[in-house]
């Protein structure tokens, strides 16, 4: 197994301290104290020139000195002189380092300019680094306290990494208040090298590190983040929050959508997307930090309030309502068993007021029952001090019942002095506690819909009825044709030539230079007409005079476009105009929608749908994602804006066709993903009338693009360059194709062709029914680090999966694994080492270089094909199996 880059910062056998100090109090001093008081038990080395030993250690005069193998340095050196001590780093064999030396970009230019230097010294030097201006990192498991952080602390599954370091010392207090331990605790500073996707790649894979919070207020490296993000996800909790909601780059938008689609706006749809709990306050992170360093986050949204106080029980009932969701009533049985023991006029329903008079053996057996029901999938407590209500004693009994238990318990003791021996108590059993039901519902919803949310995002989305056939040549030369004239503008007729071309519903449209030109428009496009002011120059045409409406004859839509001439000229002399278009008018909507796109500048584009109109701004009724979309994502989309309600039928409002209408919104996907010189896109409106849907105005401003596509985006769309068409031994048709989501049904088809032998042969033990979670491990792949290569039958044949090759890239992306299953009926046509060598094709395409991959040791025709390819074989120390390793650059230094 290949051992982890990042080990050397939380798994180091040896720390040398360059700027260790004598002095009491320094940083240099602390450094070196608060590894040797941890009890870091390998090497500690101080480096510092002045010093023969240094707290009772041998010192040396610079870190080449050592003349030991040394994993991580901590720099504690002034700042300019960060980039010499990385190359002798670098010179010392050191992997990784630490840097706390403070005075980089926070301090300007110059600042950014040694960043600059150590950068490209550390580069140089083959070193990763922390920093600068970090606090150090905690690696509890290994007794590793590389940190200036004054306080310890305890093991446990909580990974935090902050880019504040005042925040880490008040969680490092909080959390040896709240008795909550972590895995990894990091302090990762200005990130200028070691950043937010390397952690959660690492972390994703550290069993130690049940679940990831980040404090973050930059972000870099989008793309990578979120390749990681969505990875880790999906297998533990990470949450985020996000200092920063500012919408200065909306203001400067020229569009309906790119002044609704902030730079906050993408943030959510990027942590919606990964599947990342994002919170809004210090507060509410460290109550789902503490919940999460606890408990398990719940099976379901069935929330047990049990109360003392019918007022508190309101307050939890309310929060809840605040996240559209009721308590649940309690069952039948769990209601027989409640009235045998509680007064006659007590609640009977959820919240479960127990009254004021609730003894400890009260609150024990209530407890019992909640935590029995089957109705029930967690439990708030609530205390409130009264005459016989002892919340210590009630602390104390109820931790045996709810300890081991596999519902999460939050506790509310409200009140000061009298209830801090209680909290105490549930403290110490690892119990999380609240101040108020708020607090406490909103982290059990927040655990409720991260679950729930990636369930979603695991859902096997359909099949579209008809290919996406959308026409890239034609849109490329219309595209190509507007950014030569570099006007970045596109009119309303351009426009919707560009979008005409995806097949998004356009309604006629013809440009008129005169008022002659537009009457005979008009004649043969049909009465009535609208006309509207052709100018690349004005955004929004009704504000100028520029639109006149239901136009009969031909005398009507000459006198309309001399007005609109003569006032549109008024109002804007400045504009270039082009005349009119002349578009035919369309029935009444029963609504207007918006859709559209901006391209943020690290995100990438932004998918945006909602409530359209002059009124969009104003309404507020969007939301936001991340191309690429599939029909299921466009749904969830439209499902997340209150205008939906409407689109399902409303009144004498007809319901819309909503696959045509996600269909429509992965056709703007489609076109934004092609062309990344999109800027902005605004369809506005998108008319709904009588469940026909058509643009009947649209903008477009374009530029050009330094980044290709598809690296424009920050997920990874289909990579159709993959596909590719052969024939078998025997002449079967077959193309193979990258996996898509929507594939689970032909993978589960595949799985169940193989014999028990193929099976075991490739997963290493028998597996007899394969489960959803199961199967989208192989569909649902993010393209940046996984590709699934399948093999399918073509026409004549059956549409049938014959076999898979996989890619699987490590977090460095110098190494990756691959493996390859063929179905029975299809073993023995050449398509196996068919599909290896364009798992290997595509393994060097991406920059990887060692490929290997584990076979059993009886399955030979598996190793005579890696041989035959060229693979070496060393099997493992059991002789049960056999790694199967190439160098794919060989060849280049040869």
């Amino acid at each position: 197994m290949i051992k982890p880059l990042l080990d050397c910062f939380f798994k180091p056998e040896s720390v040398a301290v360059m700027g260790a100090s004598r002095t009491v109090g320094t940083v240099g001093w602390f450094l070196v104290d608060h590894l040797k008081e941890g009890g870091f038990p390998g090497a500690i080395y101080p480096i510092n020139p002045k010093y023969p030993e240094i707290q009772d250690l041998k010192a040396y005069p610079d870190i080449r000195a050592v003349g030991a193998p040394i994993d991580l340095a901590v720099i504690a050196i002034p700042i300019r002189d960060a980039p010499l001590a990385m190359k002798e780093c670098g010179e010392a064999g050191v992997r990784g380092a630490i840097i706390v030396s403070v005075g980089g970009q926070e301090a300007g230019p110059v600042g950014r300019d040694i960043e600059a230097a150590i950068k490209k010294a550390a580069i140089q030097a083959g070193v990763r680094y922390i920093g600068p201006n970090s606090m150090g990192v905690l690696s509890p498991y290994f007794t590793l306290r590389a940190t200036l952080a004054h306080s310890a602390v305890t093991p446990g599954s909580l990974a935090f990494i902050s880019q504040s370091g005042a925040l880490s010392y008040s969680i490092l207090s909080w959390a040896a208040q709240k008795n909550i331990g972590f895995s990894h605790f990091i302090s990762v500073g200005s990130m200028a090298d070691v950043d937010f996707g390397d952690l959660i790649d690492y972390l994703g894979n550290d069993e130690k590190a049940r679940s990831i919070v980040i404090y973050m207020e930059t972000l870099t490296q989008h793309r990578k983040f979120m390749s990681a993000a969505r990875s880790v996800a999906r297998v533990k909790p990470i949450i985020v929050i996000k200092s920063g909601r500012g919408s200065a780059g909306a203001r400067a938008a020229t569009s309906h959508t790119g002044a609704i689609a902030g730079e906050d706006a993408a943030f959510d749809a990027a942590f919606r997307r990964a599947g990342i709990i994002r919170v809004d306050t210090i507060g509410q992170l460290f109550d789902c930090a503490e919940a999460l360093g606890k408990v398990k986050p719940p099976a379901g949204g069935a929330l047990a309030i049990i109360t003392n106080a019918g007022g508190a029980g309101v307050m939890a009932a309310d929060a809840m309502g605040r996240w559209q969701m009721e308590p649940t009533s309690p069952g039948p049985e769990t209601l027989g068993k409640l009235d045998e023991f509680l007064p006659p006029h007590w609640s009977r329903g959820n919240p479960i007021d127990i009254l004021g008079a609730a003894t400890p053996a009260t609150y024990l057996q209530a407890v019992h029952l909640a935590l029995k029901a089957p109705e029930f999938h967690g439990l708030i407590i609530i205390l409130t001090p009264q005459a016989l209500t002892d919340p210590t004693a009630v602390a104390r009994i109820i931790v045996p019942e709810i300890k081991g238990r596999a519902k999460p318990v939050f506790a509310v003791w409200m009140g000061g002095e009298e209830v801090a021996p209680g909290i105490k108590i549930l403290n110490d059993a690892g119990i999380p506690t609240f101040e108020t039901p708020e607090q406490a519902v909103d982290t059990f919803m927040e655990m409720y819909f991260y679950s729930r949310h990636l369930e979603l995002l695991q859902e096997t989305p359909s099949r579209m009825t008809r290919e996406l056939n959308v026409d890239t040549t034609k849109g490329r030369a219309f595209l190509e044709q507007c950014l030569a004239r570099k006007q970045g503008v596109l009119t309303e007729l351009e426009s919707k030539a560009i979008l005409s071309a995806y097949g998004i519903p356009v309604n006629p449209t013809v440009a008129a230079s005169s008022a002659p030109e537009a009457a005979r428009a008009a004649k043969d496009l049909g009465f009535p007409v609208v006309l509207k002011v052709n100018s690349p120059g004005i955004t929004h045409k009704s504000e100028v005079g520029g639109v006149r409406f239901f136009l009969r004859n031909e005398q009507e839509v000459k006198a309309a476009y001399n007005q609109i001439m003569e006032e549109v000229r008024a109002r804007h002399p400045q504009a270039g105009i082009l005349g009119t278009t002349v578009q035919t008018q369309e029935p009444e909507a029963d609504c207007d929608l918006i859709l559209g796109s901006k391209r943020d500048p690290d995100f990438g584009p932004l998918i945006l749908f909602g409530q359209g109109g002059v009124f969009a701004e104003v309404l507020e009724d969007w939301a936001v994602d991340l191309p690429p979309l599939n029909l299921l994502l466009a749904r969830r989309l439209i499902q997340k804006t209150r205008i939906f309600r409407v689109l399902q039928g409303y009144r004498n409002i007809a319901p819309a066709n909503l696959d045509h209408l996600a269909e429509i919104l992965v056709r703007v996907s489609q076109l934004v993903t092609d062309f990344p010189e999109i800027v902005e896109l605004d369809i506005n409106p998108l008319m709904l009338t009588g469940g026909r849907l058509v643009a009947v105005d649209a903008r477009m401003v374009v530029e050009p693009s330094a980044v290709p596509a598809p690296r424009h985006l920050i997920i990874s769309p289909y990579p159709n360059q993959y596909e590719s068409y052969w024939m078998l031994r025997d002449g079967t048709p077959i193309i193979l194709r990258p996996v898509k989501p929507e594939d689970e049904p032909l993978v589960e088809k595949l799985l169940q062709s193989c014999s028990e032998e193929t099976i075991y042969f490739r997963y290493f033990r028998l597996i007899k029914k394969w489960t959803h979670d199961m199967l989208i491990r192989f569909t649902q792949n993010d393209y940046d680090r996984e590709i699934g290569l399948m093999a399918i039958g073509q026409p004549p044949g059956p549409e049938v999966m014959m076999g898979v090759g996989r890619l699987v890239m490590d977090a460095d992306r110098d190494s990756a694994e691959f493996a390859v299953i063929v179905a029975d009926p299809w073993q023995g046509k050449g398509l196996g080492p068919k599909l290896l060598e364009r798992v290997m094709e595509i393994a060097r395409e991406n920059e990887v270089r060692l490929l290997y991959g584990d076979v059993l040791a009886q399955n030979q025709p598996m190793l005579d094909m890696v041989r035959r390819l060229g693979f070496s074989l060393k099997k493992d120390a059991e002789g049960q199996v056999v790694r199967a390793e190439m160098d794919l650059w060989a060849g280049r230094r040869g």
